[in-house]
């Protein structure tokens, strides 16, 4: 029957073939990352493409390098459209990445992909490769979609190599995750009795946390829907960034000057220089501090509990970086901001938690935590952190966290511990300051609320940051980046592979506690204060409650 309608051309479906594995690369959004990575992801998919090959199968890459851009990634959600219309349906389907990505990018071709899904990493902390492994697994649980992840430093070791082959084989590729246990019953005793009496007074009360524009970075995972969000007595007051730089536009030079001041009192330095392309300068600082101010009065304004700046994107291209007026803001002393009349102090002798990079899940951690160890007469600072990357030293294997300033100073000891460079040009093109330091040796609570099976969830576990010898820690600074403060974290009970094959983000949120004793007691009181909320509460590694 014709019709006299012009109806859409089909695109022809490809076909798979024997033998044949297709893969992708999900990249960033801003080009100058992407060409500065370019070499370090070229090498990770001809090691992949070696062990492949030696396994009997045949590589296809499923989109080209392009020469004028200067790289072969997916760099936009059309780009990564545009890619999954020739890659078949039904083909084996591995997703390559040594850097951070943009998850949104392959994300629409991920959900209609029908054949196995094997997301790779390389072990290697030279660009977050890792921590974009993690943000995309975290999307796909969210999301609902089957996959399997690997990582290995060049795939020629037998356990990376052993996995190929399981995954080739099967479909599948599952990994240990025993130090999983959910919740047993909890006792009644007084950390029980804390967690239970917040929870009913979050339900109660309510909590309003502010999100500058949410997506960054193409984290689907770090988006929490109200649905899930309003049961806990959280609710968002969704802002634009535009309105922060409005409302730095209105802060004084001089009240950005006492910030400053205050910060050089207090003993933290500040590595300057006159280059703006490539160097801190005081026009890049006096900047962040009108943020640290802009932001406080804003959440003054809408009465807020805890707030999140994006930053990336956009923000990005119109002010200096954001990391350092969010560590000040997770900081109990802090620079002290008063209302634009005067009159008041806002949150004085308190942190405003913020969540780096609008991660509600961190924004949900990040209440709660502040809570529970303000309760317990604790230090509430909390920061977020990459899971970047790690090694053995001295018989036992210490991780990598590492995040882009937005680290509170007690965190790293005080602001005399406390340090602020330039952000990489890369990623930063405007410059400003990181909140940097050393995160002091010390017991520490670590967790990750995020979404599975379409319900909430939370992992909660325990670590030690310890103290390596300076040599060492300038060795990892220099294999990561060295501007951004970092943590040496030893889990308790948990291997490297158990965790990365667990954790379902990028990010993890940690808190301090004064000895081991206290930081069981306060992690029971969040697992309880989680449970009676109804989030799904999983105990990982040697906690004890």
């Amino acid at each position: 029957m014709s019709t006299p309608y012009a109806l859409p051309v089909q695109h022809p479906a490809p076909v798979a073939e024997p033998g044949v594995v297709y893969t992708v690369a999900s990249g960033d959004l801003r080009p100058s990352a992407n060409v500065t990575c370019w070499p370090t992801q070229e090498k990770l998919e001809n090691d992949l493409a070696a062990a492949l090959t030696d396994l009997g199968r045949q590589v296809r890459r499923g989109h080209p390098y392009d020469p004028d851009k200067g790289h072969g990634f997916i760099d936009s959600q059309r780009a990564g459209i545009e890619v999954f219309k020739n890659i078949p349906k039904d083909a084996p389907l591995i997703v390559v990445e040594g850097v951070w990505q943009y998850s949104h990018h392959v994300l629409a071709g991920l959900r209609s992909h029908r054949g196995p899904i094997l997301v790779v990493a390389n072990w290697n902390g030279e660009f977050p490769g890792l921590v974009g492994l993690l943000g995309l697994a975290g999307s796909l649980t969210k999301a609902g979609i089957a996959y399997s992840v690997l990582w290995s430093v060049d795939f020629t070791d037998d356990w990376a190599r052993d996995g190929l082959r399981t995954w080739l084989e099967t479909g599948v590729l599952v990994h240990d995750t025993s130090h999983v246990r959910p919740l047993p019953p909890l006792p009644k005793d007084p950390e029980t009795e804390l967690g239970v009496a917040l929870a009913r007074q979050l339900r109660e009360e309510k909590a309003v946390i502010g999100v500058f524009d949410e997506g960054c970075m193409g984290m689907y995972n770090a988006i929490i829907d109200d649905e899930f969000l309003n049961p806990l007595g959280i609710y968002k007051e969704r802002l634009s960034q535009s309105t922060l730089v409005a409302e730095m536009n209105k802060v004084s030079d001089e009240e950005a000057q006492a910030v400053r001041a205050w910060l050089d009192h207090a003993g933290m330095t500040f590595h300057t220089g006159t280059d703006e392309a490539t160097e801190l300068t005081d026009v890049q600082l006096l900047s962040q501090f009108k943020m640290y101010i802009a932001a406080l009065r804003i959440a003054d304004d809408f009465g807020l509990d805890a707030v999140g700046i994006q930053y990336q994107q956009g923000l990005k291209d119109t002010v200096p970086a954001s990391d350092l007026a969010e560590g000040l803001l997770n900081n109990v002393q802090r620079p002290p901001v008063r209302s634009r009349d005067g009159a008041r102090e806002l949150y004085p002798g308190a942190p405003l938690p913020h969540f780096n990079e609008v991660d509600e899940g961190v924004a949900v951690d990040s209440l709660v935590t502040n809570r529970i160890w303000t309760a317990m007469g604790l230090d509430p600072a909390t920061t977020l952190h990459d899971i970047r990357w790690g090694e053995q030293y001295e018989g036992r294997f210490v991780w990598v966290w590492e995040i882009s300033g937005s680290v509170p100073a007690s965190h790293n000891g005080g602001y005399d511990k406390s340090y602020s460079m330039r952000q990489p040009p890369m990623y930063f093109p405007l410059g400003g300051g990181t909140l940097s330091g050393v995160s002091k040796p010390g017991e520490i609570v670590w967790s990750r609320v995020f979404l599975m099976d379409g319900r909430l969830h939370v992992d909660l576990g325990r670590a030690t940051s310890v103290e390596l010898p300076e040599e060492e820690t300038r060795r990892r600074l220099d294999a990561t980046t060295p501007q951004w403060p970092i943590m040496h974290a030893a889990l308790h009970g948990v291997s490297r592979d158990q965790f990365m094959a667990r954790h379902r983000a990028n990010h993890l949120n940690v808190a301090y506690a004064p000895d081991a004793a206290t930081a069981d007691r306060a992690l029971h009181a969040k697992a309880a204060l989680f449970a009676e909320l109804g989030v799904e509460v999983h105990l990982c590694g040697d906690v004890q409650l």
